[in-house]
């Protein structure tokens, strides 16, 4: 088997959980001459990067043709050492080695009739716990940003309606007028918008009771300092975890924050690779990690990762923000992973756009994932989707 021909499709159906950011996701299409063909996702459909994304994915496909597309290892290792910025790649070269990386496992998966996670070891976890993720944005159909603390307390319920056990919010994203970032996260808060996130983060609490789990999600908007700060005002509220207080490019930052707050810390999805986890992992600077398998490599990197912390008794939760091809993926390796802790399920995942974008429609039921046993991952772009794409073809 021979790698024909390789398609970067930058879907164009795609919505955000909020109108104030793109939502573009970018998808690798592998073809071979035996009629085969695998998707993979790159995990960069939103913010600022949908044009690199595309731009890398289309660079490192001149690379794969001709190549048996079986040895997934072999060019994994070819796109890291062998193009110069491989091995020192951010999020932009990583996440092109990830969609690749991601189709070449589909394919595999269907050269065999098997779904990746029976290939990658078998299931250890036959039902995935599940959380609803960025309630900040209410939960449903429709989203908007939420101020008051009541209207977190029923974004909440909405979630625990549906059977979940555990929601993550970012408490202090939106200030009181319903701005993105609106005040300064860093140096030390002003009393004000502590005292409103804490009130949201109480209002859940209350409306929900001791038995909903509350991840706490800061996006790097805070720094040591703030992360800090906040967390001793949340501790009474039994958060479950505390996820990206700080950049995560200081690994001696988020491990002042450990050592500081009484909180779980996670962190992960601006991490790339295994040699970017090792310092993470080596000094117990996070209890859970948060790879996301479209930047940080693929399911081939993914794995080691989540094998590497196992050794030091480090949870998983895969960061998944992106669309239904990214979440059938990491459904394939948090079936097998002894680690497991939880399954992220974006609200963006809720909306129509983003669900017409592919064949399959996963969704939880009462808080808990069944894993796909389609071949290779489990799910294609539609028709619709590809017929309203940008498509490049690389022979």
């Amino acid at each position: 088997m021979k790698i024909t021909s390789v398609d970067i499709i930058l879907v164009t159906l795609g919505k955000a959980a909020t109108v104030s950011s793109p939502w573009n996701p970018t998808i690798v299409r592998i073809n071979t001459d035996e009629g085969i063909s695998g998707y993979g996702e790159v995990g960069l459909c939103y913010g600022k990067a949908k044009d690199a994304a595309y731009g890398m994915a289309k660079d490192f496909s001149s690379l794969l043709i001709g190549i048996d597309p079986m040895k997934s290892e072999a060019i994994w290792e070819k796109l890291f050492r062998t193009t110069f910025w491989g091995m020192g790649g951010g999020a932009v070269v990583f996440a092109g080695i990830s969609g690749i990386d991601i189709a070449l496992w589909d394919i595999k998966g269907k050269v065999f009739g098997a779904p990746c996670h029976q290939l990658m070891g078998g299931k250890t976890n036959e039902r995935l716990r599940t959380y609803a993720s960025q309630i900040q944005f209410d939960w449903g159909k429709e989203s908007r940003c939420l101020i008051h603390p009541e209207e977190y307390a029923q974004a909440a319920l909405k979630a625990r309606a549906e059977g979940y056990n555990a929601v993550k919010v970012d408490p202090v994203g939106f200030d009181d007028r319903g701005i993105w970032k609106g005040k300064k996260l860093t140096g030390l808060m002003d009393a004000a918008q502590v005292r409103l996130g804490r009130e949201r983060v109480r209002a859940i609490r209350e409306a929900c009771g001791p038995d909903m789990d509350i991840i706490l999600e800061l996006h790097a908007m805070t720094d040591a300092n703030t992360a800090v700060q906040f967390a001793r005002e949340v501790e009474e509220y039994n958060c479950f975890y505390y996820e990206e207080p700080t950049c995560p490019l200081n690994e001696g930052n988020m491990r002042y924050v450990t050592q500081n707050v009484k909180i779980p810390v996670a962190s992960g999805e601006r991490i790339y690779t295994r040699w970017g986890y090792h310092s993470f992992l080596e000094n117990h600077t996070l209890q859970v990690i948060q790879p996301d398998l479209g930047n940080t490599g693929g399911l081939t990197e993914g794995k080691k990762i989540c094998d590497m912390a196992h050794s030091y008794d480090i949870a998983v939760q895969l960061h998944i923000c992106g669309g239904p091809i990214a979440t059938a993926a990491a459904l394939q390796l948090e079936a097998v992973i002894p680690n497991f802790i939880i399954h992220e399920h974006h609200a963006a995942a809720l909306l129509d756009e983003n669900i017409r974008s592919c064949k399959y429609d996963y969704q939880p039921k009462d808080g808990y994932f069944s894993v796909p046993d389609l071949p290779g991952i489990g799910q294609e772009l539609s028709e619709e989707a590809l017929k309203t794409a940008v498509i490049t073809t690389v022979k």
